[in-house]
C-alpha cells in the first residue's frame, strides 16, 4: 500500500493507514484510536505489521455521518440530537451499556458501577482512592468558605482545587481521564466536612459519604440504600447537567471543567436540588400527621408537588421503585415511608403522577437524620461518574459540534448609536 494512495479508492478488501484514515475523518490520529475505543471503528494489525490499519468502507460510512453532523449542528437551528452508547431510557426502564441499571445497581457497588460506564468491564472489589495531596488541597479550599455554602458550591470549589493539584489535566486521553474520575470522586467526597467525628476516609464510597451526610451510626441496611442509590444516579442519559457536562468537553474543557460544568446546572430546583423540596415537603406532612393540607398549600401556591412525575417515565420512577424496597428494611423508615404514600394517594385523587427518584430521596434523607440539602449531594457525587462517562465519550466526536444556533429576534440593523 503506497502512502500517496487516495482514501477514496473503492477497492474490494481495502485497508487504510492510521494516517490515511484521519485524513479522511478530518481529525488526529489520537483520535482515530478514541474512536476504535468507543466501537466506532474497528482495526487490526496486518500480518508481520506494527501499525493498525482500518476498513475504508466502514472509515467512509463513519466520515459520512460526521459530514452529516457538522451539516446538521452549526448552524440548522436543528434539535440537538447526541449519539450515545452509554444510557438507553425505553418503555419504563432504563440501561447502563445495553444492561439492566436496576440490576446493576442491585449486585454492584458504585464504583464498580462507574467503572462498567467508563469502560464496559465490571471490576469486581473496585474502590476509588485519591492522593493525599490532593485530598488536603481540597479540603483546604472548601474549608474556607462561609457554613452556609450548598454542597454543589462546595463540590464545585473542591474540583476546581484538585484540578490545580494536577499538572496533567489537559491529557486528554482516555487513560488520563480514567485516572481523574478514579481520583475526583473520591476526592469530592473527601473534602466535605464530616458531620460524625468517626467518619471513615476508607473503604467504599458509600461508607466515606455516609459521615459527611449524617450524624447518626450506619446501620447495614442504610448504608446499602446509600450504595445503591449512587449507582442508580450514576447516570441517566442527557438530564440538563449532562449536556452542559458534553457541550465543555466538546470545546476540549478538561474533565475537571466538564464536571464543574455539570455542577452548576444541577444546582438547579428542577434538576439535583429537587430532593430537598421532596424532603422538607416530607417534613411537612409528618409535622401535620397528613398530606391533605400540605398538598393543598402546595396546589393553593401553584407549585408542582416535589418528588412526583417524570416526563421519561409512564409509571413509577425505576430508582425509585429499587430504592423504596430497599428502604421498607431501614430502622426509622417507616414514618417517612408512610408519608410518601400519603402524598402519592392524596395527590392521585387529582393528578395520576408517579413517585420519582426524589421522593424516594427525600425518604431516606428524613429517616436517616440527614439534612435536606443530603439528596443534592447524594445525586451530585453519584452523577459525576456518569459525567466522566459523557465527557470521554464527547473527546471522541468532532471538537465544537454542539453549538446549535441563535434565532435572533431583536431589531434589525441598522439601528442609531444609543445617546
Amino acid at each position: 500500500m503506497r502512502d500517496h494512495e487516495p482514501a477514496s479508492d473503492r477497492r474490494p478488501g481495502r485497508r487504510l493507514s492510521t494516517r490515511e484514515t484521519a485524513e479522511l475523518l478530518g481529525v488526529k490520529p489520537e483520535t482515530v484510536y478514541a474512536y476504535v475505543s468507543r466501537g466506532l471503528l474497528s482495526s487490526k494489525r496486518e500480518p508481520g505489521g506494527r501499525a493498525s490499519t482500518f476498513d475504508a468502507k466502514e472509515v467512509e460510512t463513519l466520515a459520512r455521518r460526521n459530514r452529516r453532523e457538522a451539516a446538521g449542528s452549526p448552524g440548522s437551528g436543528g434539535d440537538l440530537s447526541v449519539r450515545t452508547r452509554i444510557t438507553l431510557i425505553e418503555e419504563d426502564r432504563y440501561y447502563f451499556r445495553g444492561v439492566d441499571a436496576t440490576e446493576l445497581a442491585a449486585r454492584h457497588s458504585y464504583e464498580e458501577v462507574a467503572e462498567w460506564l467508563w469502560t464496559g468491564r465490571l471490576t469486581p472489589g473496585m474502590t476509588f482512592t485519591a492522593p493525599a495531596t490532593t485530598v488536603e488541597v481540597a479540603r483546604r479550599a472548601v474549608n474556607a468558605l462561609p457554613e452556609h455554602t450548598s454542597p454543589a458550591d462546595r463540590l464545585r470549589v473542591a474540583a476546581i482545587a484538585a484540578a490545580a493539584e494536577d499538572p496533567l489535566r489537559f491529557d486528554l486521553s482516555e487513560e488520563t481521564v480514567l485516572g481523574t474520575g478514579r481520583i475526583l470522586i473520591p476526592t469530592l467526597v473527601a473534602a466535605l466536612p464530616p458531620v460524625r467525628h468517626d467518619h471513615e476516609d476508607d473503604g467504599p464510597l458509600a461508607h466515606r459519604l455516609w459521615g459527611r451526610l449524617t450524624g447518626r451510626r450506619a446501620d447495614e441496611a442504610s448504608l446499602r440504600v446509600l450504595d445503591t442509590a449512587l449507582a442508580l444516579l450514576a447516570d441517566h442519559d442527557l438530564a440538563a447537567s449532562t449536556l452542559a457536562v458534553r457541550v465543555a468537553a466538546s470545546a476540549r474543557a478538561h474533565a475537571y471543567a466538564a464536571v464543574s460544568a455539570g455542577l452548576g446546572v444541577l444546582e438547579g430546583p428542577l434538576h439535583g436540588a429537587a430532593s430537598g423540596l421532596a424532603h422538607r415537603l416530607l417534613l411537612d406532612v409528618l409535622d401535620q400527621g397528613t398530606a391533605v393540607p400540605v398538598i393543598a398549600d402546595e396546589l393553593r401556591a401553584g407549585r408542582r408537588v416535589p418528588g412526583l412525575g417524570h416526563r421519561l417515565y409512564s409509571g413509577e420512577d425505576p430508582r425509585a421503585h429499587v430504592l423504596f424496597g430497599l428502604l421498607e428494611q431501614v430502622p426509622h423508615a417507616e414514618p417517612a415511608l408512610l408519608a410518601a404514600r400519603d402524598v402519592i394517594a392524596t395527590t392521585a385523587r387529582h393528578a395520576p403522577l408517579h413517585a420519582n427518584v426524589d421522593l424516594a430521596l427525600a425518604v431516606f434523607t428524613a429517616s436517616c437524620g440527614m439534612p435536606a440539602t443530603a439528596g443534592e449531594t447524594i445525586f451530585a457525587v453519584a452523577r459525576t461518574a456518569g459525567w466522566i462517562a459523557h465527557a470521554l465519550e464527547e473527546y471522541g466526536e468532532r471538537p465544537l459540534r454542539m453549538r446549535p444556533s441563535g434565532h435572533y429576534v431583536g431589531p434589525r440593523p441598522p439601528q442609531p448609536l444609543p445617546e
